[in-house]
């Protein structure tokens, strides 16, 4: 695979003057993957890595750059960012500019894939703000529509790994089934907030595919790159908006800072959710949560859905 950062140039060259070792022995010394002659797989945000992880299955052996509460917009790579890219087979990104600058950068690579190429231009946002010029890339909102993303990977994988074509064709299926089943789920789940109600307040502005997918007005502090921040003017706008609707409850968020959002809740004087919202990033893989008898692991995207619907019932209905 042909690396093209300018980045990884002058990381390398860094490391080399600081340890007086040679080019070999950073790449020797620095981590790896460990595949066991498995495909090797490079993703991005831990959404995207749970995909690649369902749809690979025990055949790839899967890296994941981002971890839980990683903002991907303001991402920077690591060094070891950088080697695993270099030893992947395959590496898999949301696209969309949801990594910004990183994508920049993984266009450049060989054997890089926006997983969102899947999904039809008909059917994405165009903000109206200084971000026009591209769609929302929060596309996973809507479980169907992220269930599009699915056929990308599946292809990608087949192209590259055809004696275990079977089994990604038969995982994707499967997959794609999951993702209607748990819309279905979510619409069921949210008929339990009264309409009036279903108003969605949170740090930045990752939910309007959600909204789109199950009728709810949304609002945030920010716009959808946290770093973009919303001035005294919106704040004040946002505030007066709570204070009209009669809301009951606000929502953090994983990967933004919660101090806007308590000092939004403060001056409007509503309720802080306390079980912050995945938006950007699954949670933890392996952190289990139940609800209402059903359990489910939060690091996973199914699981991450669930949480956030599970989260804005209890707190709107």
């Amino acid at each position: 695979m042909k690396i093209c950062f300018c980045l990884l140039g002058l990381i390398l060259l860094s490391l080399i003057g600081c340890n007086n070792n040679s080019l070999d022995e950073i790449w020797e010394s620095t981590e790896t993957f460990e595949s066991g002659g498995k495909m090797r797989v490079a993703t991005t945000t831990t959404i995207v890595r749970d995909l690649v992880r369902v749809i690979g299955g025990d055949e790839v052996d899967v890296f994941g750059l981002m971890g839980e509460g990683i903002d991907p917009h303001s991402y920077i790579e690591r060094p070891t960012d950088m080697i695993a890219l270099k030893s992947a087979d395959v590496i898999f990104y949301s696209g969309l500019h949801l990594e910004e600058k990183l994508q920049e950068n993984l266009e450049k690579l060989d054997d890089s894939y926006a997983v969102t190429a899947g999904i039809a231009k008909s059917e994405l946002i165009i903000p109206e703000d200084k971000y026009e010029a591209y769609a929302d890339p929060h596309v996973w909102g809507d479980p169907e529509l992220w269930g599009h993303t699915i056929k990308v990977v599946v292809d990608v994988l087949v192209a590259k790994d055809a004696k275990n074509a079977d089994l990604y064709k038969a995982r994707g299926v499967t997959h794609l089934a999951e993702m209607l089943e748990l819309k279905s789920w979510a619409k069921n789940r949210l008929s339990e907030v009264p309409v009036e109600h279903r108003i969605l307040v949170t740090s930045h502005d990752a939910f309007m595919y959600y909204a789109k997918a199950f009728g709810f007005e949304v609002k945030a502090i920010d716009g959808l790159a946290p770093g973009d921040k919303g001035g005294p003017k919106k704040v004040k706008e946002l505030v007066n908006f709570i204070q009209e609707k009669k809301l009951k409850m606000i929502f953090p968020e994983s990967a933004a800072n919660s101090k806007g959002i308590s000092a939004i809740a403060k001056d409007a004087g509503v309720a802080v959710s306390a079980h912050e919202l995945f938006a950007d990033a699954t949670g933890k893989l392996g952190v289990m949560e139940s609800v209402d008898g059903e359990t489910y692991d939060v690091g996973s995207y199914i699981g991450m859905i669930k949480h956030n619907i599970n989260a804005i019932v209890e707190g709107l209905k």
